[in-house]
């Protein structure tokens, strides 16, 4: 077997690819409707597409490495991620870019099987200090990408863009195949298959909502359709997923407290870290005239990098501190931290170096956030479940990012001022949402307290202690 070391690198190297394909389209994003010859509303897909494929494959990739072999599956998303690469590289067009972009999402679910795979292969005592780093690069991938992609962006083609994103599949899927050794515990059984398909369908309508309300109107029939169809289909399925001998996700582990209240968690953590993304990079973007820095997009993601820094620098440190005071405590530091770093951006944000200091309080707090929610995870839950329950967190993760990005765009939105001829966000759209980003912060804090301080993963699982 290769060395450990080895095998924690390579996943890391496909965590942080499967990162770097959210932002690996920020650059353009505002001219899209030009480069690909369509309405800004078509080309909204292309980061949308993203966000659903990564939010429905998850849970479901989960489950399929736990029964298959969670190697085999993080192999089959990276290819998906190289064809979908290739196919927006090749597409002249907007329909072969959302094909992409879409395929391009499901290299999501690498990273909670790569943190499964972390506590099949590796001594107990290397688990957390390992789920840190590769917890690490859901941030570090898109801090570190977004000034590459700009780059790129400014003196190449789009397309290349894509290239970069084929070779980088490419090389992590071959490292993959050669380092990271084939996965020998499995769950018997049948996929679910009736499950998967209407989690998919609820998550979509759910998504969907949250993600469009803007451009259609919260109030609109097609987004209450979306919305209130998706929640009754997730409904129904939860019905259908507790009365089934082999549920896609066993719900029963996921209600036990532990795993529930690191779940809710999850969805504020995700809120808070994703309206940093969207807040600080237009406060620097924004003409100074209008109350911004002026800042190039290069020079604005140069700013927002430590985030990603302070994550990969923390990540040994989140291991040997979780494995002294518990994740359970690594999460309240996390949460602190970022309350700590919204209230420093609502009292000092005048200068550039200010912005530097409140995104390393950030770094700070998703660091051990992120490090902790998947610790929490492993310690409730069987091993035969770790797949689908990393899963689970990460869709949780998801539903946060993606209200995030809709609550603040709403913010913004609604508090404009003119200036040359543009709608522009208002001091007051960013106050706003500077107090959203530490409120979802307190939520998390508040979930973190009540979050049981030793958890049993053979509780209700009795037949395992014998295995």
């Amino acid at each position: 077997m290769p060395p450990q070391a080895a095998i924690v690198a390579v996943l890391a190297l496909a965590g942080l690819a499967s990162s770097f394909m959210f932002t690996l389209v920020v650059p353009i994003q505002s001219q899209l409707p030009e480069l690909l010859n369509a309405s800004r509303d078509d080309t909204a897909w292309v980061v949308t597409s993203t966000l659903l494929a990564a939010a429905v494959t998850t849970p479901i990739a989960g489950r399929l490495g736990d029964m298959y072999g969670k190697r085999r599956i993080v192999l089959v998303l990276l290819a998906l991620l190289v064809v979908g690469s290739v196919i927006a590289a090749l597409s002249p067009g907007i329909l072969g870019v959302i094909i992409g972009r879409t395929l391009q999402g499901a290299v999501t679910g690498v990273v909670p099987l790569g943190i499964s795979i972390l506590r099949d292969v590796l001594h107990h005592k290397r688990v957390d200090t390992a789920i840190a780093l590769i917890s690490a690069t859901l941030g570090v991938g898109g801090a570190l990408g977004l000034p590459v992609s700009a780059l790129i962006t400014e003196y190449a083609d789009w397309h290349l863009l894509f290239w970069v994103s084929a070779a980088l599949g490419a090389v992590v899927f071959a490292l993959v195949l050669w380092i990271v050794p084939v996965s020998v515990l499995r769950t018997a059984g049948r996929f679910d298959l009736v499950g998967a398909v209407g989690l998919a369908v609820g998550l979509i309508g759910i998504l969907l909502a949250i993600s469009r309300g803007n451009e259609w109107g919260w109030t609109s029939p097609i987004i209450l359709a979306l919305g209130l169809g998706g929640a009754a289909v997730l409904l129904v399925w939860g019905w259908y997923e507790l009365r089934i001998p082999e549920p896609l996700l066993d719900l029963r582990v996921a209600a036990r407290p532990a795993v529930l209240l690191t779940n809710i968690a999850s969805v504020a953590m995700g809120f808070s870290l994703f309206a940093s993304n969207v807040i600080y990079p237009q406060i620097l973007e924004l003409s100074e005239s209008a109350g911004g820095f002026g800042l190039s997009l290069i020079a604005a993601s140069l700013v927002v990098m430590p985030v990603g820094i302070m994550m990969m620098l923390l990540s040994p440190f989140s291991g040997r501190l979780a494995r002294t005071v518990g994740p359970r405590l690594l999460l309240i530091l996390g949460a602190v931290s970022l309350i700590v770093a919204y209230g420093y951006t609502l009292l000092f944000s005048a200068e550039v170096w200010q912005l530097v200091v409140a995104n390393i309080l950030i770094g700070v707090g998703i660091g051990f956030g992120y490090a902790a929610m998947p610790m929490l995870i492993m310690r409730s839950v069987p091993a035969t479940e770790t797949g689908a329950s990393n899963g689970l967190n990460a869709l949780f993760r998801s539903l946060g990012t993606s209200t995030a990005a809709a609550v603040v765009a709403a913010v913004l939105a609604a508090n404009t001022v003119d200036v040359g001829g543009m709608p522009t966000p208002t001091p007051t759209a960013f106050t706003t949402s500077f107090v959203l980003g530490g409120l979802a912060a307190v939520v998390a804090l508040v979930v973190a307290a009540f979050i049981p301080r030793r958890q049993n993963p053979l509780e209700r699982h009795p037949s395992l202690r014998d295995q």
